[in-house]
């Protein structure tokens, strides 16, 4: 639910400047509310109002990146939208990983996280995914999305609070307690943060109304790319020698193979440890 009037408080005077100064080319006016994961956050002062407007500039503004991101949703909201349901998560929590990531299943930061939700090797471990010189499933869709699943519920139950649960994702479970007893504070908007996790929220917020309405920033994508189940699964046990003999046997090309499984980080197979890994054939 987004209302896109401007009201009292803050908005009444920021709209008082708008009709003296005009608004942001382009960019959309800050709401009076704005609902995520089932709660409703008021915009209703000068700091709230800024740090939207802020957010909302930069996705106004970063035309091929925003233009990319609404193109791919068609593709990887399908896959992770389900797996959210399963778990209890709301659907929201899809526009984290839009900022995570931008939607690029092969995003990977100065920092080392990599994939659509962005987990470091530590947190992906911890969560149950195997990284290392032959498979890295922080490249793999349903065991990254299944794993943040699992981040946020445990989250949730520390919280109580999506916001804080969402703010926890960008500065860590442990690093968000820390904050909450030293501030003697509960709430994500009642706390003093880092200021990248300070924007994280506003940010969740300004990629929904973007995706629930882009023409409101400027943007007209009819496109997104469709997401195309593979053809078969192929569950494997053991090892496989030849990635490049096993793709063509299965009728694709390596490369094919490779963009299926991302997840693969190498021409082999070995599996010392004999884990079950389920195989995409596009």
């Amino acid at each position: 639910m987004l209302v896109l009037c401007v009201g009292a408080s803050a908005q009444g005077i920021y709209q008082q400047q708008q009709g003296q100064e005009g608004m942001h080319p382009g960019a959309p006016q800050v709401p009076v509310q704005a609902e995520f994961a089932g709660s409703v956050i008021y915009f209703d002062t000068t700091e709230k109002y800024e740090r939207m407007d802020r957010e909302l500039m930069s996705f106004t503004y970063m035309h091929t990146t925003s233009t990319l991101m609404l193109k791919r949703s068609g593709r990887y909201f399908p896959q992770v939208e389900p797996m959210l349901k399963k778990y209890g998560i709301p659907d929201d929590f899809k526009y984290l990983m839009v900022i995570e990531s931008n939607l690029d299943p092969k995003a990977l930061s100065t920092a080392g996280a990599a994939g659509l939700w962005q987990f470091t090797k530590a947190t992906a471990k911890e969560y149950g995914m195997v990284v290392d010189a032959e498979v890295d499933e922080r490249y793999n869709i349903e065991k990254e999305t299944e794993a943040a699943c699992k981040y946020l519920k445990h989250a949730f139950e520390l919280f109580g609070d999506w916001a804080t649960v969402a703010a926890s994702y960008n500065c860590g479970i442990g690093g968000m307690v820390r904050r909450v007893a030293e501030q003697r504070q509960n709430s994500f908007f009642d706390l003093w943060l880092p200021e990248e996790t300070s924007r994280y929220v506003y940010r969740i917020v300004a990629a929904k109304m973007m995706f629930e309405n882009p023409a409101a920033f400027g943007f007209e994508v009819t496109e997104r790319y469709p997401y195309v189940p593979p053809r078969q699964t192929v569950t494997v046990s053991g090892s496989l020698t030849n990635l490049v003999e096993f793709a063509k046997d299965y009728g694709i090309t390596y490369a094919d193979l490779k963009r299926a499984n991302l997840w693969l980080r190498d021409n082999k197979l070995v599996n010392k440890e004999k884990r079950t890994y389920v195989i995409a054939i596009p």
